[in-house]
């Protein structure tokens, strides 16, 4: 199946084979940009879909997996971090620092390790379903196989 996906997302499929995760990259009929979207054609609630954000944190690249029903808080964060800014990235950096469009950014598969949080609000739930490289893919994990995969630091990130 690996063969007919975007190369992206198959680069990302790749590499979660490799890292002993269980769920399969499964590509959506439709655009999934938004948690809201994702949600919809997943049939699961909005606090389900692991959001990808990506922040410049003083030029630095640094990834987020958050709740779709939760916010960041950008001052928590960068106070948590001990950087003094935080800031949404630019399309373009967020393509240079993961290889993947907004909307479409995998929690795995960038060019080099990206810092990673992991919302603890994503624990909440059994299953939680991330992008996989492209805004039509997603896969099915959970809080712990992201902390473990990503090898992020969990943190409350609202």
């Amino acid at each position: 199946m690996t063969s007919t996906l975007h190369p992206n997302a198959r680069r990302v499929a790749e590499k979660l084979v490799a890292a002993g995760v269980a769920g399969e990259v499964r590509e959506l009929p439709n655009s999934a940009r938004t948690a809201a979207e994702a949600a919809a054609q997943l049939g699961v609630e909005v606090g389900a879909i692991a959001n990808s954000l990506v922040f410049d944190a003083d030029g630095e690249p640094l990834l987020v997996l958050t709740s779709g029903a939760h916010r960041v808080d950008t001052a928590r964060v960068a106070a948590l971090l001990g950087v003094s800014g935080l800031r949404r990235a630019a399309p373009d950096f967020v393509r240079a620092a993961t290889g993947q469009p907004i909307g479409g950014v995998a929690p795995v598969g960038h060019p080099a390790p990206v810092r990673t949080l992991v919302d603890v609000e994503l624990a909440r739930y059994g299953v939680v379903w991330a992008a996989a490289g492209t805004p039509h893919a997603v896969f099915p994990t959970s809080f712990d196989e992201l902390a473990r995969i990503t090898g992020g630091t969990p943190a409350d990130v609202g």
